[in-house]
């Protein structure tokens, strides 16, 4: 695999902030999921903490399954707000992610890290309240328990996760449901979408409250 490292073009601050209004709802991945059409979800990450919610431009990393490396240097590419997509496959049996890294990327205000494989070093990521989602654990460490390198990899490249594309610069907005996956181009489309289900959502749970039926529900809204 050869070495890539490209910048990254982050979305326009306002758009972001628009995006971070959505976690004060519940299920937030849902709403922005539910904008697109059931297009960009990702599932079956485990979470830190059930209660962590994040939005944040996609930083990517791309790493080779057969040659797998320390990815720490990265942070040095990252800027406050970002959220740290490591593309390892789904390989269970090296942690490339821990404590360490967790703390360093809480000191650099990182978002958030989402990790396509094995972490380690659970508890001590819970204590940090870091935002971490990550397919399994392991206690076995990353690479640089026998060695040095970090090379080959790929920063700021388009990764796949659980079977979806995510560009560098995507915005994701993450919860204990899964990620959800906005391109920068669809942002204003997509709020404005998830604006709509908020509200449809809170129009709903109170006609609930008020004795609506089922029937009458779906006579009105359609689906639920």
């Amino acid at each position: 695999m050869e070495t890539v490292y490209n910048d990254l073009v982050r979305p326009p601050q306002k758009t972001m902030d628009a995006f971070r209004e959505v976690l004060n709802e519940y299920s937030p991945s849902c709403l922005v999921t539910d904008a697109r059409r059931r297009v960009g979800a990702i599932g079956g990450f485990q979470t830190v903490r059930h209660e962590h919610k994040v939005v944040g431009p996609a930083l990517t990393v791309n790493l080779s399954i057969d040659d797998l490396v320390d990815c720490m240097p990265v942070l040095a590419r990252a800027q406050p707000g970002d959220i740290i997509v490591v593309a390892c496959h789904g390989t269970p049996l090296t942690a490339m992610w821990g404590g360490l890294m967790s703390t360093l990327s809480l000191k650099a205000g990182i978002s958030a890290g989402i990790v396509d494989g094995a972490v380690r070093d659970v508890d001590e990521i819970r204590d940090l309240n870091f935002p971490l989602w990550y397919k399994s654990t392991v206690p076995r460490p990353s690479p640089t328990a026998v060695h040095d390198r970090t090379e080959p990899v790929q920063v700021n490249v388009p990764v796949v996760v659980g079977g979806q594309v995510i560009n560098p610069g995507d915005i994701l907005v993450a919860d204990e449901n899964g990620v959800a996956v906005v391109p920068p181009a669809l942002a204003e489309d997509v709020l404005e979408g998830t604006r709509l289900n908020i509200g449809k959502e809170r129009t709903i749970r109170d006609k609930i409250s008020s004795g609506a039926t089922v029937l009458e529900l779906l006579e009105e809204f359609g689906h639920l």
